[in-house]
């Protein structure tokens, strides 16, 4: 190839291709530093970007984990505080109760103390009938077989809590809706009930105590796993901004020098009329 052509100017060609190289780059430069990734679309990196989208969609799954713990949570902790209450109407009970066993009692006396004793007992069907949230209620006996099931995972896996039966004349609550204290001998039989349903509902708020605690465990697990999978996909796909910022210096004085690398270049030819003067 001549080297003094007027057709074909090498030395622009090669400013040229180094040039376009040098902008190829810093396109690629001004992206990371617009979208703060390095990988932001599978043209970067096919592999790592499907690893990336993989991990967000269980970023994504897991926040519906934690809806539903926290509905889960919820509904114990509204079971909890309906079961506090039924603990204390049973406490008020126990007097009443004890109160009327006293054989020296009037007739008056006695009836007031069985009003009040009857009405405390209603209180306490009131309590556990509206102890609902979102249409769950863990006391009425309608959750206990299968209890409260929760999302732990992304797979489907649940995590469970038991329901109590909370009910007049069930399982914790002995003391049913026609109990009453007219008579000592009345009073003494529902003493008897009171106690066990005492004891009996406490063991109750220990179970819905551990399972709200085991449901705030896992929840606080499952956060701590989506902040630490979020800090995978950034180390995989965040561009060091430090690191972009200085080659995009680097490369803009390049650019500036390609440029004038292909000006002269392109002068060149002019000198060939020198030989035709």
């Amino acid at each position: 190839m001549a080297l003094n052509s007027v057709n074909t100017n090498v030395g622009a060609m090669i400013a040229l291709q180094n040039l376009q190289v040098t902008n190829n780059e810093l396109s690629t430069v001004q992206n990371r530093i617009n979208t703060g990734k390095i990988v932001s679309s599978a043209k970067d990196n096919g592999a790592i970007y499907a690893i990336a989208q993989g991990q967000r969609a269980e970023i994504g799954a897991l926040n519906a984990v934690k809806d539903s713990l926290n509905r889960g949570q919820s509904a114990l902790d509204v079971a909890l505080s309906a079961g506090e209450s039924v603990s204390d109407l049973l406490s008020q009970m126990k007097e009443k109760a004890l109160a009327a066993t006293d054989k020296s009692l009037t007739t008056s006396a006695r009836s007031a103390l069985n009003e009040d004793f009857k009405a405390i007992r209603d209180q306490i069907a009131t309590v556990v009938s509206n102890a609902k949230f979102n249409g769950v209620n863990l006391l009425d006996n309608s959750t206990t077989t299968n209890g409260y099931k929760a999302l732990a995972n992304t797979t489907g896996t649940t995590i469970k809590a038991a329901g109590e039966n909370l009910s007049l004349g069930g399982a914790n609550v002995t003391v049913t809706a026609t109990t009453t204290i007219g008579t000592s001998t009345l009073a003494t039989t529902a003493l008897g009930l009171v106690n066990a349903s005492i004891d009996k509902v406490s063991a109750s708020l220990a179970r819905l105590g551990t399972g709200s605690k085991s449901f705030a465990t896992h929840l606080t697990f499952v956060g701590k796993l989506q902040d630490t999978i979020e800090a995978g996909v950034g180390n995989m796909v965040d561009a060091d901004l430090a690191k972009e910022s200085a080659r995009l210096q680097s490369l803009q004085t390049k650019q500036q020098l390609g440029v004038q690398a292909l000006s002269i270049a392109n002068s060149s030819t002019s000198i060939l009329l020198g030989l035709f003067r």
